[in-house]
């Protein structure tokens, strides 16, 4: 039967695919349905065709699977971010299970009762919403000009505006409504990255679920105006060219900045209810009236009169304002510094020797509203001017609050079914660039079935590869002998020796360097090796070198079961055996799942020398059984990926095909050459499986 493009079809669901879309089958034809779960009934619309497949779009559920539920999400399927919302969480917790399984037999080569024996139950949460605690919101405009915040819709980068995501904190919405409404009563633009331009660009928030404490950083394209050298620069030059030609309006709704009256080093900061200007004098406007001073002041207001000797006090309903060269606004929850000083905590500020810096229009309005919100304890700007997909730029500066939150992780006894607290935890210091695990209920159970999975006894020296500001680590350290954390990023070694001071740790080290370089280096081998690599896995000199020291057991902590997988079978190839195997639904609906996995080293006394010449192999006939465009053409059908010659000859080469004239070969050792992605790479590996050129 043949299908064309619009053409609507009626099918059941009876797979899911890795990315969580439906898929099934009418007379052999294949569609991958977006939306659909197994069990369904549907009507879809065909939207891509191709010669043995299509993608189609969801129009009607004629029967619903008796696994489907209605999504409490609006926008879900445009949003894209919960793939699995409309499949019930114990069908999630099964994908997921299925999921590691497929990675671990298709791309790691081990036997379907291998892994059965290994594997585990899924680790599954008690309340699979609201459980971030990050999140990073695109701030754009819609058709009117207004600014919105929200997601990117799949695969694109339109803006689905939604400031309630049921993943996130209750906080968030608040925050970001307060950031729009900011941003429509200030003129300030959102920045439009096709012509980079606009001002806001993104939006993080993270909460310490255990602290309370909220970090707001807003991503801008500007880099701030200093006052200085006694005269008050142009505010926000830049929005000239960010709004073509508009001017800032120097007066604002709630307050006037006054040029006149800020010469000679003063310092102006609007703040809703009036200006104070500082520097050893200081002007307040309020209902009251105005008072003025030089060295001492008295400013009458809605609560009361303060006086000092050198130092100027202005209570105007919103807190406090303090001036002897510097500016003190103590809001409902902390304190604000400008002019070099520090903040509550006495930690030092962002701002420079020079004067006060204004990153945002009138910020104090923003600021005065952020700190309304319940346990609001960090407000800074990232500034990024780069026209780059990366969302956080390299500088940050703190415009009210700490620079960093805290939050707490408890550690749990996995091995009872109810994972209970031990009664030890560890205070972690988060910055806008820390890595920090999104969710910090899950997090708690992944970290301790690592140190369940490592089986410290005291005794042990044990190396955390990949290891961040140390979380793992600092785990790891009261069960350990000693701890030896290996991060390429300085600033991550730096968070990682302050929590270890911060929770009172001794026997944990931290060291910036590559992993393989270090461990060729290390004078104290490791009885244990644990890594936590990003979602693309180990670098391979990595892995040779584990495998160089010989660590009795390793612990892999993943974030992607496909990369998990080539990873296993690499370390299985150099003398280790999988022993534990266990899923952790960090990502509740949507279709990624951490993994955590023990390998102990293989010991035998007894070897077999095998000699085998690879050119006296008969291998032409499974080279003959299939073509590279059969092969192609199975490959999109049965997986919708696009495949080239040089990803087939790659993996024919590990299954030790010969390919006859090595055409597909590099011309010289040094060239490089696109390596095969694990997922097309276990699509090319079933495509021989299926033509016979390997054995099942």
């Amino acid at each position: 039967m043949e299908f064309q493009k619009n053409d609507i079809v009626t099918v059941t669901i009876d797979d899911m695919g890795n990315e969580g879309e439906g898929i099934g089958k009418v007379d052999g034809f294949t569609l991958f349905v977006k939306d659909a779960v197994p069990g369904d009934k549907v009507e879809a619309r065909i939207v891509k065709n191709k010669k043995n497949y299509a993608y189609a779009r969801l129009e009607k559920v004629v029967v619903p699977s008796p696994f489907r539920v209605e999504p409490g999400c609006a926008f879900h399927r445009q949003c894209g971010g919960c793939q699995l919302q409309a499949l019930s969480y114990e069908r999630q917790l099964a994908f997921k299970q299925e999921k590691i399984r497929n990675s671990l037999i298709r791309i790691g080569g081990f036997a379907p009762e291998y892994v059965d024996k290994r594997m585990e139950p899924i680790v599954g949460m008690e309340e699979p919403f609201r459980y971030r605690n990050k999140a990073q919101y695109p701030v754009g405009a819609d058709k009117d000009g207004n600014p919105v915040a929200g997601f990117y819709a799949g695969r694109t980068h339109s803006i689905v505006a939604n400031t309630s995501c049921l993943l996130g904190a209750e906080e968030n919405k608040f925050i970001l409504n307060c950031i729009l409404k900011y941003m429509y009563d200030n003129n300030v633009s959102a920045y439009d990255e096709t012509a980079g331009t606009g001002l806001v660009r993104h939006v993080l928030i993270r909460k310490g679920f255990t602290s309370g404490e909220i970090m707001v950083c807003l991503v801008i394209n500007y880099r701030g105006e200093r006052f200085r050298s006694g005269k008050l620069q142009e505010e926000m030059a830049l929005k000239e060219e960010l709004k073509q030609g508009k001017r800032w309006k120097e007066k604002v709704q709630k307050g006037k900045a006054r040029q006149e009256n800020s010469q000679e080093g003063r310092i102006c900061a609007d703040i809703k209810q009036g200006t104070v200007f500082a520097e050893g004098r200081i002007c307040v406007e309020s209902s009251q009236g105005t008072a003025f001073s030089e060295g001492r002041a008295c400013a009458d207001s809605n609560q009361e009169t303060a006086f000092s000797e050198g130092r100027i006090c202005a209570d105007i309903k919103r807190g406090t304002v303090f001036a002897e060269g510097r500016i003190c606004a103590e809001r409902n929850q902390g304190t604000v510094f400008w002019n070099g000083g520090k903040d509550r905590k006495g930690t030092d500020g962002n701002q420079d020797k020079n004067g006060a810096v204004e990153f945002l229009p009138n910020q104090e309005a923003l600021i005065s509203e952020l700190m309304k919100i319940k346990g609001m304890t960090s407000v800074s700007v990232s500034i990024n001017t780069r026209q780059t997909n990366v969302i956080m730029g390299e500088e940050i500066h703190t415009i009210w609050g700490r620079d960093t939150i805290s939050d707490t992780i408890h550690m749990r006894d996995m091995r009872q079914a109810d994972f209970p607290f031990t009664g030890r935890e560890l205070t972690f210091q988060i910055s806008p660039l820390s890595f920090y695990q999104v969710n910090p209920a899950q997090t708690e159970k992944l970290y301790s079935l690592a140190l369940e999975y490592a089986g410290l006894t005291g005794q042990e020296t044990v190396w955390d590869l990949y290891c961040g500001i140390g979380t793992i680590s600092l785990f790891l350290a009261g069960s350990a002998k000693k701890v030896y954390g290996v991060e390429i990023i300085p600033p991550a070694v730096e968070d990682a020796k302050e929590n270890a001071e911060r929770n009172g740790i001794g026997n944990a080290e931290f060291i910036v360097g590559k992993a393989e370089e270090v461990l060729q280096e290390t004078l104290c081998p490791p009885d244990v090796v644990v890594v936590d690599p990003p979602r693309k896995g180990c670098d391979r000199a990595c892995l040779e070198a584990v495998l160089r020291v010989q660590p009795e057991r390793i612990v892999y902590v993943s974030c992607d079961p496909a990369t998990l997988a080539r990873d296993l079978r690499m370390l299985c190839d150099g003398g280790y055996e999988v022993e534990r195997v266990r899923g952790v639904d960090q990502f509740g609906m949507t279709v990624h799942v951490e993994t955590v996995c023990l390998l102990s080293k293989l010991h035998s006394n007894q070897h077999i020398e095998v000699e085998l010449r690879i050119d006296e192999l008969d291998l032409t006939a499974a080279e003959s059984k299939a073509t590279y465009e059969e092969i192609k053409e199975y490959v999109l059908k049965e997986y919708g990926l696009k495949i080239s010659n040089l990803y087939i000859a790659q993996v024919k080469r590990k299954c030790r095909i010969v390919e006859r004239g090595n055409y597909n070969l590099p011309k010289s050792e040094s060239s490089r050459q696109p390596k095969c992605p694990p997922e097309k790479e276990m699509a090319i590996i079933e495509a021989l499986k299926h033509f016979g050129m390997i054995e099942k």
